[in-house]
């Protein structure tokens, strides 16, 4: 039979007819489905922009706060109680109403946004504690300046609330976290040192802080240590909790003597301290001792955790150590310290916080007692210098506190001082 009479029985043929018809219907369907799938890769692609931020990255909680202020319409919620304390240290307690898993939208600048939070149940950041999500942010257009300005409006946002507060950091596995509330900005005058001894560490840091190029030019890692040494109660830690609110600057606090610090977390921690911050170790005596000390029983020499001597000297002053960071050290003992801690280029500056002075004497009398000329906290001064008992900050304050508004009592029982 020719090709052209079998084509045309075919096309006689109902049965082939229907057959082809449904094949061309199935043919075209498949064709659309895949053409506006494409079509809408494409949409996505090149006529809108996506942002995802995990909960691992520094701004997905001022993001989150953020989200708050404008997805007020929202009507699937999560809440998040926050802590203040005031001034007259009354802790006030917040609700904020967050965006809860699940897709949002809400209107910003005229651009309409959809938010989607994403919280995976089976993975956990084992660090937090917490289970990892995600926050994605799509709009229509290109413009990518948008999410710059959210974010930077979040960190705005995040940062006043903590305006005029001194916020306490803690190392927590291998990440840092708020500790308790942010504290009021302690004034530096406050903190009553040796005469020019404030200014004198504040000026230097302050210059430390200015000169980053400076480093850079003559090839000189820019970081700067500090250590305070002197008797206990004299004001160490006092003075860097105030000079931390001058410069506007957190505290983070390290314990060495911590049982599961090792040399890696160290100095993961030292590279990840939050920006603009003190990184503060206290009583360093307490977690290793001079090495000519440990000779009778090498075994103290160790520290109490994980975490070695070498490992210390390595992530203060090492290759893979830190840079744009301060670090402020106490010790009541500076005979303990091993002169590899604090030789130059991991102790800048050294200097002796002792007994109070006359000066010192004189000064906290008027700030406790305004009122009172200053012969009188002259007089004051006098007696217990004549006493020849030396005394620290604490006890001098202490003492006072015991007379608040009674100077008179004071000068009438200076011998009781020693006693505090």
């Amino acid at each position: 039979m020719p090709v052209t009479e079998l084509i045309s029985s075919l096309s006689t043929n109902p049965y082939f007819s229907a057959g082809a018809g449904l094949f061309g219907v199935g043919m075209a369907a498949a064709v659309l489905k895949r053409a506006s799938q494409f079509g809408t890769i494409l949409f996505r692609r090149h006529c809108m922009i996506t942002l995802e931020v995990t909960s691992q990255d520094k701004s997905f909680h001022w993001l989150l706060q953020w989200i708050s202020r404008y997805g007020t319409r929202t009507q699937h919620l999560s809440v998040e109680t926050t802590f203040s304390q005031t001034d007259t240290g009354k802790v006030n307690t917040q609700f904020d109403f967050v965006p809860s898993p699940g897709a949002h939208f809400f209107n910003y600048r005229g651009y309409w946004i959809r938010v989607e939070r994403n919280r995976e149940k089976q993975m956990v950041n084992f660090q937090a504690g917490l289970p990892f999500e995600t926050v994605t942010m799509t709009t229509l257009g290109r413009n990518r300046n948008l999410f710059f300005d959210i974010l930077d409006e979040a960190r705005k946002l995040a940062l006043q609330s903590q305006e005029g507060k001194t916020v306490m950091f803690n190392a927590m596995g291998g990440e840092w976290r708020p500790f308790g509330y942010p504290r009021r900005k302690r004034p530096l005058d406050s903190v009553i040192l040796e005469r020019g001894l404030s200014a004198k560490i504040l000026e230097d840091v302050r210059e430390f802080i200015n000169s980053p190029k400076w480093y850079m030019d003559r090839g000189i890692p820019y970081r700067r240590g500090y250590l305070l040494y002197g008797p206990p109660g004299c004001g160490k830690s006092s003075y860097i909790m105030a000079l931390a609110g001058a410069l506007d600057y957190n505290i983070c606090v390290l314990n060495l003597s911590e049982k599961g610090l090792s040399d890696d977390r160290l100095n993961h921690l030292l590279t990840v301290a939050p920006e603009q911050s003190i990184i503060l170790l206290e009583d360093v005596d307490a977690a290793f001792l001079n090495r000519d000390l440990s000779k009778e029983n090498p075994a103290m020499y160790q520290g109490m955790g994980r975490l070695t001597f070498s490992g210390l000297l390595n992530a203060l002053d090492g290759v893979a150590s830190a840079e744009a960071r301060i670090v402020f050290m106490t010790t009541n003992y500076l005979d303990r310290l091993d002169p590899a801690l604090i030789r130059p280029g991991r102790v800048d500056m050294k200097e002796f916080v002792d007994y109070c002075s006359h000066f010192q004497l004189t000064q906290m009398f008027l700030r406790f007692y305004p009122e009172e000329p200053e012969s009188r906290a002259s007089e004051f001064a006098q007696l217990v210098m004549a006493s020849g008992k030396p005394v620290s900050a604490a006890q001098v304050q202490g003492f006072f506190m015991m007379h608040k508004s009674d100077p008179d009592a004071v000068l009438k029982n200076v011998e009781e001082l020693s006693s505090v």
